[in-house]
C-alpha cells in the first residue's frame, strides 16, 4: 500500500510542477499586465492622448462613466468605449 502512494505522489509531482511554471510565466504576468491596464483606463482625464485598439491617436475631451468622448486631428469628435483604449501616449 505504502508503495502505491509514492507512485502516485511521484506521478503527480511533474503535473504540479508544470502547473506552477505556466503560472509564474503565463497567468500571473497577464494577470499583472491586465490590473495596470484597468487602472490606466480608471485614470485618464481631460487632454490626456490616447491610442484606441483600432489604432487612432485621439485626445480626450470629455470622460463619462462608461464613455469617452474623443477628438481626432482633424477636429473631429467620436464617442468611443473605455472598453477600446489600448494606451495613453505621453
Amino acid at each position: 500500500m505504502e508503495g502505491q502512494s509514492a507512485d502516485l505522489i511521484s506521478s503527480l509531482l511533474p503535473l504540479v510542477a508544470l502547473f506552477a511554471i505556466f503560472y509564474f510565466l503565463i497567468i500571473r504576468p497577464q494577470q499583472k499586465q491586465a490590473k495596470q491596464h484597468k487602472e490606466m483606463v480608471a485614470e485618464i482625464k481631460k487632454g490626456d492622448k490616447i491610442v484606441t485598439n483600432g489604432g487612432l491617436m485621439v485626445e480626450v475631451i470629455k470622460v463619462d462613466e462608461e464613455f469617452l468622448i474623443v477628438k481626432n486631428h482633424d477636429d473631429t469628435e467620436m464617442k468611443l468605449a473605455r472598453d477600446f483604449i489600448a494606451r495613453l501616449i505621453d
